[in-house]
């Protein structure tokens, strides 16, 4: 069992903090390998590092994240979700470049709808930390980006459709984004009077929470929509009192905080790690929501975890964990309805 550490009130939480300050961290974020691990004391010819993966998908990882890791451990679980490493050059059968359909389901630069009633904006391609799972790695954020000519043509598409009532912020990272570009954005979406819902999918407040200052809480709590603000963590350890900080100051603005992980192969795949990742995201306020299994795009076969041994993790979870505390197991498909819960055909 992993002590959470103590979560501030939404009282304590609202402290002032420079709106500059999360831009200081970002530019101070490491990129290269050899750096990253000469802090942690490891040797890169220890680790397989690749320079063609690098080349692919830079690294990118705040020093705050790199605080969290544990020094001299090659199998520390927060380095392998950054690390590029010889594996990510294998071309694996099965794995694609638009794993999930996002080419297909794209209603306009920058929007993309897979599901009824729900619109994704494609706000940014930039994110403080790079993933080296993650799903979008070879998306063309520089032809599909939502705030092209100033947000009009995603609004207008939005607007013209009286079906979509729940809009997402997603990217890259809609918290990349100065918070008066993002005010901007949800201005022009207000005057839209079927919207009724706004969702952000971010990982800033976990990797950067420097990110959570009082100009965005102020932005979140003066929105006219409730709204669910989803966070990314994958592992317990990337929990810290700064983190907490940051989510208490979310929750003081009103938004609804949910978690959404997902299984990867040496990073959460035993019971353990993953039922200390649902209680410590609940200790800081936050409700487990979904476990992924991973979207199989090109780069990331080294993290799958087979459907027997994720089904046999969940079914452990709700063995050991409250109800509430399990996330849903899924899996996405492109041109399903909705997320399809595992097993599946």
């Amino acid at each position: 069992m992993i002590t959470a550490a103590p979560v501030l009130t939404p009282e304590k939480a609202v402290l002032t903090l420079p709106s500059d300050r999360w831009q200081a961290h970002w530019r101070q974020a490491i990129r290269e390998p050899e750096q990253l691990l000469a802090e942690l004391g490891l040797a890169p010819a220890d680790m397989g590092v690749s320079a063609e993966a690098l080349a692919q998908f830079p690294l990118r990882v705040p020093r705050s994240f790199v605080a969290r890791m544990r020094h001299g451990d090659p199998a520390d679980p927060l380095l392998r979700q950054v690390l590029p490493i010889d594996d990510e050059m294998q071309v694996v059968p099965g794995f694609s470049f638009d794993a999930v359909g996002d080419g297909p389901a794209k209603k306009a630069t920058g929007v993309i709808q897979k599901y009824r009633g729900r619109a994704l904006l494609v706000t940014t391609g930039s994110c403080a930390i790079h993933c080296r799972y993650c799903f979008r790695r070879h998306f063309d954020y520089a032809g599909e980006n939502a705030a092209k000519g100033g947000w009009q043509e995603a609004v207008a598409a939005i607007a013209a459709d009286p079906d979509i009532d729940e809009v997402i912020l997603s990217g890259g990272d809609p918290l990349s984004l100065t918070t008066s570009k993002l005010a901007e954005l949800t201005e022009a979406l207000a005057g839209i009077g079927h919207i009724k819902r706004l969702r952000i999918h971010s990982r800033l407040p976990v990797v950067l929470p420097e990110r959570v200052d009082e100009e965005l809480v102020r932005w979140l709590a003066a929105l006219p929509w409730p709204v669910a603000f989803v966070i990314h963590a994958n592992h317990a350890n990337e929990f810290d009192a700064s983190v907490d900080a940051a989510l208490s100051r979310l929750r003081a603005s009103g938004a609804q905080l949910l978690n959404q992980a997902v299984l990867l192969r040496g990073v959460n795949d035993n019971l353990d790690a993953l039922a200390a990742l649902s209680e410590r995201s609940f200790a800081a306020g936050v409700l487990p929501y979904y476990l992924y299994q991973i979207d199989r795009v090109q780069g990331v076969a080294h993290f799958e975890v087979s459907d027997e041994q994720a089904l046999a993790l969940h079914a452990g979870l709700m063995a050991r964990l409250s109800g509430y505390l399990v996330p849903k197991l899924v899996r996405e498909i492109a041109g399903d309805s909705s997320k399809r819960p595992l097993p599946t055909a």
